[in-house]
């Protein structure tokens, strides 16, 4: 609703007054305290709103409340009073609301459809009346599929098909699914889809698609029955066919275009049209659908227009043809595309989504318990699309006409209540409606006044083992609810601080528990009408430690051992020591002696060889500890020869009956070593010839033994003796015994049914083994059906295999699940019964309700509202929490951000998360686990921690010792966990049999760093013990001492000074002097200079004046000090270096090098003198041979030879000229021929033009110009470029 702009005079004085409200009171489960109280009623459990009964069973309307004295039921139905006397077949269970109607009982049974209607329960006693939901009863149906003309379909290779599916309307809705004949589900994929109405798309068809038996499934599984369509029948045309067949009815001219082709670009089938509209309700799921058709198939994808598709809640099922996003809200409104597209083109559809939604909780009032004359308010507040209004009943009548009450107010969504009474009790409704659905919640004003009462047992006695917690408790009832202090002995003040943990239930908690710790606790719970204690004790016991362990001992055979193990323990508890030998109890042998402290081995043997555990209990705790004992052989002269036994001979079978007969054999020599056992084996002649089994063993005095056998199986058998040394070889085989067949005795084991995808289930089992088949033909008979319902066994007989696959299947659903053995003689016995379940999917939703509560500055307890089971669809593993630090709020840098993870197994709803850091800020989410993974994870939370005590200051330093004062330096704490708001310094004079004298206390501000000590005693020792504190208080100290000096006489302290640093790129050389007695603690800190970071320290060995640091950053400049440790501690001052850049590479790049550019620059030079030289020749005219010939000629290389010697003119005489024979120059097309230069840069240009630029670029490439027709007669007289002349010389 909306508020007023304006709050008059008395309605803000009003508010103003009830600011602080009183929260809800939870009265403790305590019988005997619950028989005492009044309380109105509470509705605990009721049936859903929208409530589908199965018209076979009864129909059972639940209603169950609390309350003192117990409430009375009543019923209305349709709005108007439910009189249950009058018809016979309705009753109410004794002690309860709950309504069961008669359905299935023949003589008063009657139709689901006749109760009908809406029901509403009202439970009430003396103190008000709680209601019920408006509770609506329909009842499912299941109706049979209409009856239709189904016209076998048609279509050509290549097009798009649709097989219509029309399922009866159902309530709920049906299950639609496409199988064929053989009950086998029709394979989907990209191109074959079902749509969610139920339709089987085929993008195209193909020569494959072709079959008679298309049937379309409703499974309806309120009433567990599945409808069945008639068979449909779909034929493809292959295309070849069809362009013969066109081709017979065409002439010649048609053939003008391509012959028919069936690919095409995508089209949407589903939806039509370019733009559809949606809506849905908040926390539903949205289902948005895309199908086409095109050949090839088109893949589909989906994008939000101005947005992207939300993380962890988005899915993409039937091939990416519909996009899921579950638990949708308001923000998911907007506009869907669906682009479809293939190597032809694409298609696209924009779907509006609009998101509404029904009321829900903001914030839901709860019960309220006051005493007489207190205040307090029920506060409902809703929201939804449209926004729902608020409107308030109270014992189930509308607050306008229900009767006064003078201390209540009603203020739109708050009920507002002041100075109650008793009379004041009474049970009040909010009901937020709109368009869409509605909420109603009931909650209680129960006025009571009750002085404080405390639940714990009187004087009860805590023991815990010292440095570990300790829990006293403190149950508590009172109203008002009462204030909990703790104290420790009867006169002592209260207990508070970070050294104990004070939770709401009244236990006060102390983490590590020491000596002083022990005494009497006193609980003090106080309220207005009282006040009541409690005392309990608490012994802080002595831990229990071994302080003489076992030892590792070697012993010869046959002698004796002795282990010790003596304890230390508290005195008041009485200890049990245990041993064991390798993790078992120890062997009941009389050799074995246990005494108080030790354990005696007598006569041992090798078995008495392993580890032996000594184990110490007390009541409270529990120690242990370990050793290993050896056994070796003593020595001894020359021994016997023992060796393995000879393997028995003449093995004889006797006494054939179908199941049993009867081996005989003789033992071979034992080779002095006794025989201890024989083993029997087989050999199955039938299925495994040459692999040995085991069968049996029997003592090694025996050479008889009756076997037992199994059916149908070609025995053979070996036997195989035994002593200490060793096994015989096996004796030679018996004779073949063949068992007759028979029907398996054994079932399969190890029977299981899970899941592996969310739609199926799996059952597996052991196959049995070949002894076990009992005859030919052995087969399975897989049976199961679903858990709690009416359905009958579904089977299936296979086999040689060893699990099955069921389709098909409801997510994470419980089956029954039998598997029966049988061969051709007949089946086994009957199996029993395994429970599985179907497939595991991701959880739908993040927990809810997450709140952070900071216990302390290192605690915090995570709450979250648990996710329902249908939710999770799985196996539920317990819920996962992500927390990380964000920022610290003391100002420090985060220098690594750690994202943490913590499980909490099973189904919880709260987590402690422990090791926090103070004054930091933390972020957080939850998730929820199952067998298939996490599900999505909660919005994140933020919270803060709160301040802590800070650590000891970084460092205190003692200089300048006069004859009355002294100067104390100090560093901060390096973890201030807090803001520091001072310092203490409590010093006091030690003499010299170290007797402490007053302890003096001087509080320093926070910005102080250092402190001159005035007013002390001359030669005299002091102790000082410095500390920092934070608002929370005061943390650890440090201390130092220090000496006043005796008279004015300087003293002579050590001294550093002159730090020198030679850094290179990664490491520097650190150097010092050193003035002063020999120091062995000198350490190194060094940092980056201007860094706020901690100075890293590094201790130097011995008494050296030098030391290296490594790993340093290029380029960085470093501050760096010495300093050493002890009671005088002192510093260098600060030196700074800068470590050089960093090299890129330590290779010599010759291009830099001067030898090599001095080389370069003398070719280029002698290049530059013979291009010179060659162009003034050329421009000599006629004393030139050449040049005459090239003007006489054009191009001497395309002359004729001379007739009389083969030669071209000039070039044959002169050998200063025959290397241009040999194609240097360019022959008359312009270009230089492959075979001649592999490595011309003609070759990248075009013809004539393929020249290079003055930069060595290319021109003729990208000039444009055509290349030049041959030149008649002389070529230019102009003359040559140097380009030219180089080709000359090249």
């Amino acid at each position: 609703m909306e508020w007023s702009s304006s709050i008059s005079e008395s309605r803000l004085s009003l508010v103003l007054i009830f600011c602080q409200i009183i929260t809800a009171l939870d009265v403790p489960l305590d019988p005997k305290l619950l028989e005492e109280l009044p309380q109105p009623p509470t509705i605990t459990q009721q049936s859903p709103k929208d409530y589908i009964v199965d018209p076979r069973e009864n129909i059972v309307i639940q209603c169950e409340a609390k309350g003192k004295p117990p409430p009375s039921f009543s019923w209305t139905r349709n709005g108007t009073h439910f009189d249950i006397d009058k018809d016979v077949r309705v009753r109410m269970k004794p002690h309860s609301g709950t309504l069961i109607i008669n359905i299935i009982n023949d003589e008063n049974g009657g139709k689901a459809e006749t109760y009908e209607g809406v029901y509403q329960c009202t439970a009430r006693n003396e103190l008000g009346a709680a209601i019920s939901n408006n509770i609506v009863i329909r009842s499912s149906r299941s109706p049979l599929w209409t009856k239709e003309k189904l016209v076998p379909k048609t279509v050509v290779e290549g097009q798009y098909a649709i097989l219509p599916c029309r399922p009866p309307i159902g309530l709920p809705p049906p299950i639609i699914f496409w199988m064929d004949n053989s009950f086998q589900k029709l394979p989907q994929n990209n191109r074959v889809s079902q749509s969610l109405n139920g339709d089987l798309y085929f993008s195209n068809v193909k020569p494959e698609d072709s079959r008679d038996d298309y049937i379309c499934y409703a499974r309806f599984n309120h009433t567990q029955t599945i409808q069945q369509k008639q068979p449909i029948s779909l034929k493809v045309e292959p295309v070849d066919s069809l362009n013969e067949t066109i081709t017979a009815n065409m002439s010649d001219s048609d053939f003008y275009g391509d012959r028919l082709s069936p690919e095409r670009r995508p089209t949407l089938l589903l939806p039509t049209g370019s733009t559809s509209s949606k809506t849905e309700l908040r926390g539903n799921t949205l289902l948005l659908e895309c199908i086409a058709e095109g050949l090839p198939t088109p893949l589909i994808r989906w994008i939000k227009e101005g947005g992207e598709l939300p993380a962890n809640r988005t899915f993409l099922d039937n091939f990416h043809k519909t996009l899921k996003i579950i638990d949708i809200s308001e923000a998911d409104s907007g506009k869907y595309k669906c682009i479809a597209s293939n190597l032809l083109g694409s298609a696209h559809h924009v779907i509006t989504v609009t998101v509404k939604a029904a009321p829900y909780w903001i914030r839901e009032p709860t019960n309220l318990v006051l005493s007489p004359g207190e205040s307090g308010s029920l506060i409902c507040r809703a929201n939804g699309k449209p926004k729902p209004s608020i409107s308030w009943l109270s014992n189930g009548v509308p607050i306008a006409i229900a009767p006064e009450d003078p201390s209540r107010n009603v203020d739109g969504d708050t009920v507002i209540f002041t100075d109650v009474q008793e009379r004041s009790s009474a049970v009040y409704q909010c009901n937020a409606s709109n368009e869409y659905g509605y909420l109603l919640a009931n909650a209680f004003v129960n006025v009571l006044a009750e002085p404080p009462r405390i639940l714990t047992p009187h004087n009860e006695l805590y023991q815990v083992i010292a440095n570990k917690p300790a829990l006293l408790d403190c149950a508590f009832f009172g109203s008002p609810v009462p204030e909990i202090e703790w104290f420790k002995g009867v006169k002592g003040s209260i207990l508070q601080g970070n050294q104990y943990v004070f939770h709401k239930n009244g236990t006060l908690e102390i983490p590590v528990a020491q000596k002083d710790s022990a005494g009497t606790y006193t609980c003090v719970a106080r309220n207005k009408l009282g006040k009541v204690q409690n005392e309990v004790q608490l012994e802080i016991k002595e831990p229990t430690m071994i302080i003489k362990q076992p030892e590792y001992k070697v012993v010869q055979r046959t002698g004796q051992v002795s282990f010790e193990c003596t304890i230390k323990h508290d005195a008041t508890l009485v200890p049990t020591v245990t041993w064991l030998k390798d993790g078992a109890e120890l062997p009941n042998d009389e050799r074995f002696i246990v005494g108080k402290h030790n354990l005696t081995i007598m006569n041992v043997t090798d078995k008495d060889g392993g580890a032996y555990t000594c184990i110490a209990n007390t009541t409270l705790d529990s120690v242990s500890a370990s050793a290993v004992l050896t056994v070796v052989a003593p020595p001894t002269a020359p021994p016997v020869v023992y060796d393995r036994p000879d393997p028995p001979f003449d093995l004889e079978l006797t006494d054939h009956q179908e199941r049993t007969v009867q081996l005989t054999w003789i033992p071979g020599n034992d080779n002095n070593s006794p025989i201890t056992k024989f083993v029997i084996e087989y050999e199955d002649a039938m299925r495994e010839p040459g692999i040995w089994n085991y069968l049996t063993e029997i003592s090694g005095i025996l050479t008889t033994v009756q076997l037992k056998l199994s059916p149908y199986v070609n025995y053979s058998f070996r036997v195989i003796a035994v002593n200490d040394i060793g096994n015989s070889q096996p004796s030679e085989a018996s004779e073949q015994y063949f068992t007759k067949a028979a029907k398996p005795d054994d079932n399969p084991t190890g029977v299981q049914g899970i899941g592996s995808e969310p739609d199926n289930l799996v059952i597996m089992w052991e196959p049995l083994k070949h002894f076990q088949f009992n005859g030919p033909g052995l087969q399975y008979k897989v049976s199961w059906r679903q858990k709690d319902g009416d359905d009958d066994w579904t089977s299936v007989t296979v086999a040689n295999v060893s699990k099955y696959i069921v389709s098909g299947t409801p997510t994470f659903a419980p089956y029954e699940i039998k598997v029966q053995a049988l061969n051709d003689l007949g089946p086994a016995p009957e199996p029993t019964t395994t429970i599985g379940h179907s497939g595991e999917d991701l959880p739908m939703v993040a927990p809810g309700n997450l709140k952070v509560q900071v216990v302390n500055s290192t605690l915090a307890k995570v709450q979250w509202d648990p996710v329902l089971l249908k939710y999770v669809r799985g196996h539920l593993q317990g819920y996962k929490i992500y927390y990380m630090k964000v920022e610290s709020l003391s100002g420090r840098i985060n220098q690594h951000v750690e994202k943490k993870a913590l499980s909490f197994p099973g189904n919880k709803t709260h987590g402690m998360l422990p090791g926090l850091e103070p004054y930091s800020t933390y972020k957080l989410n939850v998730r929820v686990v199952n067998g298939k993974g996490e599900g999505p994870a909660t919005p994140d939370e933020t919270f803060k921690t709160p301040e802590g005590v800070p650590s000891a200051p970084s460092f205190l330093k003692i200089t300048n010792p006069n004859l009355d004062s002294l100067t104390l330096e100090w560093g901060p704490p390096s973890h201030p966990n807090g803001v520091v708001v001072g310092y203490i310094l409590k010093f006091q004079p030690i003499n010299n049999t170290h007797e402490l004298g007053r302890l003096e206390e001087i509080s320093i501000p926070a910005n102080e760093t250092s402190l001159i000590l005035s007013n002390l005693n001359y030669s005299t020792r002091y102790k000082f013990y410095f500390y920092a504190q934070t608002s929370v208080g005061a943390g650890s100290q440090i201390t130092e001492e220090a000496v006043t000096i005796m008279d004015e006489v300087p003293p002579v302290y050590p001294g550093i000074k002159n730090v020198t640093a030679a850094a290179a790129e990664t490491y520097a050389n650190i150097s010092w002097e050193y003035e002063g007695p020999v120091h062995e603690n000198i350490y190194v800190e060094y940092g980056v200079a201007g860094s706020k970071e901690d100075l890293k320290k590094e201790n130097v060995n011995g008494s050296r004046n030098f030391f290296m640091l490594k790993g340093l950053t290029p380029g960085t400049s470093y501050k760096v000090r010495v300093g050493a440790e002890g009671l005088s501690g002192f510093r260098s001052s600060d030196a700074v270096f800068e470590t050089g850049p960093a090299k890129a590479s330590r290779q010599v790049d010759i291009a830099t090098q001067g030898w090599f550019i001095g080389l370069m620059c003398a070719v280029a030079l002698l290049i530059l003198i013979l291009l010179i030289v060659c162009f003034i020749r050329r421009n000599k005219g006629g004393k030139y041979p050449v040049k005459e010939k090239e003007d006489a000629h054009g191009d001497p290389e395309i002359q004729p030879m001379k007739e009389d010697d083969g030669t071209l003119g000039e070039y044959s005489d002169a050998d200063d000229h025959k290397p241009l024979k040999k194609g240097s120059r360019t022959p008359s097309d312009r270009t230089v021929k492959k075979e001649d230069s592999d490595d011309s840069l003609v070759d990248y240009g075009e013809g004539v033009n393929g020249q290079f630029n003055e930069d060595g670029s290319f021109i003729g490439q990208y000039s444009g110009k055509k290349e030049k027709e041959p030149a008649e007669g002389n070529e230019s007289s102009e003359a040559p470029s140097p380009v030219n002349a180089m080709n000359s010389f090249v």
